[in-house]
């Protein structure tokens, strides 16, 4: 179906094209999807200040070049959202950690999305994801994200920590996790979307 492409300042260049593609659709899903005003800008472009020079992007793209589903990682020895926006959301202070990132902005393009249940794109980009971090020497992740998500990653096999309580947030009930990354979590999410063990990532083996 599609393949994800970890693009980081290093290769930033060769995904240009794929990554103003990306910043538009973040706008479309967040902005005028989700309606999160915070983030709303004069432009059509969804960029916040976490995307630096220090992101990691997980690009999903299909064979024509199409944006299908992404992801991104910002290092936790960095500023980033839990640290510099949510720090509330952790008791006591936010996790950092050079082998910890804190995981953003998970998507998977509206034609792909299935009513009711979650599509295998999802899972695809889920699989990337940790593949991205078992490559890359990322051990741990962080993340906010809506209170729903707790009980799906822990369904998948995820190893789900929460860091604090839920807030009530304008653009949402939301809550702080942190992940732990191992192959047991991957092959796990493989099976739950009746994946191969192929890998998710472009230029990857089996």
């Amino acid at each position: 179906m599609f393949k994800l492409h970890i693009v980081d300042w290093s290769n930033r260049l060769i995904y240009q094209d794929h990554l103003e593609r990306y910043f538009r659709i973040r706008h479309e899903i967040y902005v005028t999807g989700r309606k999160w005003q915070q983030i709303d800008r004069p432009i059509p472009f969804e960029i916040d200040a976490f995307d630096t020079r220090d992101a990691i992007y997980l690009l999903g793209i299909d064979g024509s070049g199409n944006i299908a589903g992404g992801s991104r990682l910002v290092p936790t020895t960095k500023p980033h959202l839990l640290s510099d926006v949510f720090p509330m959301l952790a008791r006591g202070a936010p996790p950092r950690d050079a082998d910890l990132y804190e995981w953003t902005r998970f998507f998977i393009a509206p034609s792909l999305r299935m009513t009711g249940r979650s599509s295998q794109a999802a899972g695809i980009v889920l699989c990337g994801l940790l593949e991205a971090c078992l490559r890359l020497g990322i051990s741990k992740l962080s993340v906010v994200c809506e209170d729903f998500w707790p009980a799906r990653l822990e369904q998948l096999g995820w190893s789900v920590t929460r860091l604090g309580e839920v807030l009530d947030h304008p653009d949402g009930r939301i809550v702080a996790l942190l992940i732990h990354v191992d192959a047991d979590a991957l092959q796990a999410t493989r099976v739950a979307y009746g994946l191969r063990n192929t890998s998710a990532l472009a230029g990857a083996g089996a």
